[in-house]
């Protein structure tokens, strides 16, 4: 049986965790936009119509 190079085994290793590591960042990236995208719309919307102004009788 042919035995494994633990050089080409850390290299492995190493791009998968970059991958990883890459992936992390643009999953958070894409959830701060997506969470924060339709609260600050919501907010916009609600102002223009007058949501947020206090009632005068």
């Amino acid at each position: 049986m042919k035995k494994k190079n633990p050089k080409k085994i850390k290299a492995k290793l190493k791009n998968k965790n970059q991958e990883l590591g890459q992936t992390k960042n643009s999953a958070k990236l894409v959830l701060f936009i997506f969470g924060l995208g339709p609260i600050i719309g919501i907010t916009i919307f609600l102002y223009s119509k007058g949501f947020f102004n206090s009632a005068n009788m």
